[in-house]
C-alpha cells in the first residue's frame, strides 16, 4: 500500500471522526460536559398500507385516519388515502391502473383525506371490489398517522367484524395462527407500494415442521398492485395451526393474513412482533370462552416458555399449562380455554431457562355454539412513546393496558369526535403483573367516532390493546387490535462541527 493511499484512508477517517465526534467523543480529562441526547423529532412523512378489506358483497368497510397533535410537528402537509393503482411512490396521483386489485375509477378519488391534525376522519365502501388502499402523509399529519380499516359481514364465511390497522411496508413478516384446516379459509395479502416489482417468498411452517410449498417462492407483486394469496393453494397440506413466514427478496411490501372461518366468523391477523425469547399479548376479552395460543421458535434452538396470566389482581400461572416446548422449526399450539375466567387478562410468555427467541399470536373466541366470532392477538411490542387506535365509538370500546414486570402510570387522551366533540385526558395507574379494562374517557359531546392515544408517563413498559365489539344476529362480533409504538417520532442525534479532531 503505497503513501498516497494510506494518505487518503486518513483523511476518509478524519473526516468521520468529525462527522461523529458529538456523539461519541466521551467527556475529557478536564471535566468537559457530556454530549448531549439524542433528541426525539416528530417524522416528517409516513407511508401506510390497507389490504383489500373483503371478497363479500355484502361487505360495508369504514376507514378511519387520525394523526394526533404533535408538539414541534410541521405546519401544512396533507394525507391521503387512495387506491393502491392511482399512488405513485412518491405519493403523486398515478392514475394508470397499473397491477392487480385497485383499478378503476375509485383509484383517482381519495378514500379519506384528513381536514386538520386531532380530529378523526371517515371515509366508507363496500361491496367486494374494494381495492387495497396507499396512504402517504406528510407535514403535520405524518406524526403518528393511524388509519384503522373496519369492516361488517352479515353473512356468509367469515361474517363478522374485521379489523386491522394499516402498517407500513416491510421486508420480513410472521404470522403464527394461520390455517388451512378444513373450513378455513386464509389469504395472505401482499400490497406494494414502490414504482417497481417486489419478489417475494411465503413459507409454512406446521407441527411437524416446513410444510412443502413451491408455488410460494418467487412470487412478484406488481407495482402499486395488491395479492391476495390463498394458503391452500399453495400446500395440498392441511393443518390446523401454520406459521407463515413472508420474506422479501426485493422491493418491500405490505402483508396481513385474512383468515376466515365457515363457523366462527373471521378477522385479521397482524403480523406479530420481532421474535424475543419474551413475549406479550394483552388484552384478552374478559368474556372469551375459548384461547389457543400459537407458538414458533425460527432459530436452531427448542424453547421452553413459562405461561403467566396477567389479571387485574396481579400475575398467575393458569391451572395446567405452566409451561410451553416449542420445538425448532415447528409451530406449537395449546388450548387454553376460558383462561380469563370473566375477568381482564394478557399473556405474558418467559423463558424458563435460556433465552430463545420465539414469535406468538392468540386465536381467541367469544359466543357459544352457533354464535361464535374470532378474532387475534398477536405478540406485540411495548406501546413506547405513545401509541393511537383510531375508530372508537362511545359504546362497545375497550381499552386493555398491562404492565407486566412493574408498576406503571400512563395517560390516555379521546380525542374530538369526527363530527363533533372536544378532547379529554385521564391519568390510570397499573400495578405491576396486572391488566386492566380502563374506563375509556368518551370526548365531551361526541358525535362521530374518536381516536384513542396512549402515553406512558413514568415506571415500567406498558403493552396495549383496544377491542371493538357489536352484536350482530345474536353473534357477538369483535376484532382486537394491539397498539405498539405509533413511531410518530425518531431520534435525530445531536452533532456539531469541530475541526480540531483534526490535530490529534
Amino acid at each position: 500500500m503505497n503513501r498516497t493511499t494510506l494518505s487518503l484512508i486518513a483523511g476518509t477517517a478524519a473526516l468521520a471522526a468529525v462527522t461523529a465526534f458529538a456523539a461519541f467523543d466521551p467527556p475529557s480529562a478536564s471535566g468537559a460536559a457530556a454530549p448531549r441526547a439524542a433528541a426525539r423529532l416528530p417524522v416528517e412523512r409516513t407511508s401506510l398500507l390497507c389490504p383489500a378489506p373483503s371478497m363479500s358483497d355484502i361487505a360495508d368497510t369504514a376507514y378511519t385516519s387520525f394523526t394526533p397533535v404533535t408538539k414541534g410537528a410541521g405546519s401544512g402537509g396533507r394525507a391521503r388515502l387512495q387506491a393502491a393503482a392511482g399512488q405513485s411512490a412518491d405519493g403523486t396521483d398515478g392514475g394508470k391502473g397499473k397491477g392487480g386489485k385497485g383499478t378503476g375509477k375509485k383509484a383517482d378519488e381519495p378514500v379519506v383525506s384528513p381536514k386538520a391534525p386531532g380530529t378523526p376522519a371517515t371515509g366508507e365502501t363496500s361491496g367486494a371490489e374494494t381495492p387495497a388502499l396507499v396512504g402517504t402523509a406528510d407535514g403535520g399529519f405524518a406524526s403518528g398517522w393511524t388509519v384503522q380499516e373496519t369492516t361488517e359481514v352479515a353473512a356468509g364465511t367469515g361474517r363478522g367484524l374485521l379489523g386491522v390497522n394499516c402498517t407500513g411496508a416491510d421486508t420480513e413478516f410472521w404470522f403464527p395462527g394461520a390455517s388451512t384446516a378444513t373450513g378455513r379459509t386464509d389469504y395472505v395479502h401482499l400490497t406494494n407500494p414502490d414504482d417497481s416489482a417486489a419478489v417475494v417468498d411465503i413459507e409454512l411452517y406446521g407441527k411437524d415442521g416446513p410444510v412443502k410449498s413451491p408455488l410460494g417462492e418467487n412470487l412478484t407483486v406488481k407495482p402499486h398492485a395488491s395479492e391476495p394469496i390463498l394458503l391452500s393453494t399453495l400446500t395440498d397440506e392441511r393443518q390446523t395451526d401454520l406459521t407463515v413466514h413472508v420474506s422479501v427478496r426485493s422491493g418491500r411490501v405490505g402483508a396481513a393474513v385474512q383468515a376466515l372461518d365457515d363457523k366462527e366468523g373471521g378477522d385479521w391477523l397482524a403480523a406479530a412482533g420481532d421474535p424475543a425469547d419474551s413475549q406479550v399479548l394483552p388484552g384478552i376479552p374478559k368474556d372469551a370462552t375459548a384461547v389457543r395460543l400459537v407458538a414458533f421458535t425460527p432459530g436452531d434452538d427448542d424453547a421452553d416458555l413459562k405461561i403467566r396470566l396477567a389479571t387485574p389482581s396481579g400475575l398467575i400461572t393458569p391451572a395446567g399449562h405452566e409451561t410451553l416446548h416449542v420445538k425448532s422449526g415447528m409451530t406449537t399450539a395449546v388450548d387454553l380455554g376460558d383462561v380469563t375466567r370473566g375477568e381482564a387478562g394478557s399473556l405474558f410468555l418467559t423463558p424458563t431457562d435460556r433465552s430463545v427467541p420465539v414469535v406468538a399470536a392468540l386465536q381467541v373466541v367469544r359466543g357459544k355454539g352457533g354464535s361464535k366470532e374470532m378474532a387475534f392477538i398477536p405478540a406485540t411490542a411495548a406501546v413506547g412513546a405513545r401509541a393511537t387506535s383510531a375508530d372508537n365509538s362511545a359504546k362497545g370500546t375497550t381499552l386493555a393496558l398491562t404492565a407486566p414486570t412493574g408498576t406503571a402510570t400512563v395517560r390516555v387522551t379521546a380525542s374530538a369526535g369526527s363530527e363533533g366533540g372536544t378532547a379529554v385526558t385521564k391519568t390510570y395507574t397499573l400495578k405491576s403483573g396486572t391488566t386492566q379494562n380502563v374506563d375509556v374517557p368518551v370526548p365531551a359531546g361526541l358525535k362521530g367516532t374518536y381516536a384513542l392515544t396512549v402515553e406512558p408517563v413514568s415506571g415500567a413498559p406498558v403493552y396495549a390493546s383496544r377491542t371493538l365489539a357489536a352484536t350482530e344476529g345474536g353473534v357477538p362480533a369483535f376484532t382486537v387490535q394491539t397498539l405498539p409504538d405509533d413511531r410518530g417520532t425518531v431520534s435525530v442525534p445531536h452533532t456539531e462541527q469541530d475541526l480540531s479532531i483534526l490535530q490529534k
